[in-house]
């Protein structure tokens, strides 16, 4: 069960959001959980996800937005 979730929305980020995202999974506690929000489905951050020990889920809201819930596995 996730005691605090935080939300990151990256889709107005003129920098890659990768640092950023990365940032804030390091923040995430062991029953925390991610909301990321974003414009496009990334595909590429589910094998760092994997690598660091974190279970996403992925939801298609919109044709330019995508929310990745994020926790640790």
């Amino acid at each position: 069960m996730t005691e605090h979730e935080s939300v990151l929305d990256v889709r107005d980020r003129d920098a890659p959001p990768f640092p950023v995202i990365s940032d804030a999974l390091d923040e995430l506690g062991p029953d925390d959980s991610l909301l990321l929000i974003n414009g496009f489905e990334p595909e590429p951050l589910y094998d760092v996800l994997a690598d660091r020990g974190f279970a996403h889920e992925t939801e298609r809201v919109d044709d330019d937005e995508w929310r990745v819930r994020i926790e640790r596995e």
